[in-house]
């Protein structure tokens, strides 16, 4: 792959179970990766909490995981996950499908 890899993304929320859920599937995901050898991004967790116009647009359906041009929403499917890391960082910057989800404003680290 060329180019810089892309930041994760992980929209999150304090008290959020699905949260849980999904960090820990990304931190088993990556972990694999790592251990495969493969490109692993870097993780950014943002507490919708702290923005209102996050919090007005995911509060219902986080956990969102954004990577490069792919989006995930309530994202804690194991293969959803999996195929969101093989489109953007195996494919060499292929554009995972993303439901018409709008980007998000404050998104950059």
């Amino acid at each position: 792959m060329t180019g810089s890899i892309p930041d994760l993304v992980l929209y999150t929320s304090p008290g959020c179970g699905l949260c849980g859920e999904a960090r820990t599937a990304v931190e088993i995901l990556l972990a694999d990766r790592m251990e495969r050898g493969l490109a692993v991004p870097t993780v950014i967790e943002r507490n919708i909490e702290q923005d209102a116009d996050l919090h007005r647009q995911l509060f219902e359906r986080i956990p969102v995981i954004e990577l490069g041009p792919g989006r995930l929403e309530l994202a804690t499917s194991m293969a959803r996950l999996r195929r969101l890391f093989a489109d953007v960082l195996d494919s060499g910057g292929a554009t995972p499908a993303t439901g018409g989800a709008p980007s998000l404003p404050g998104r950059s680290a």
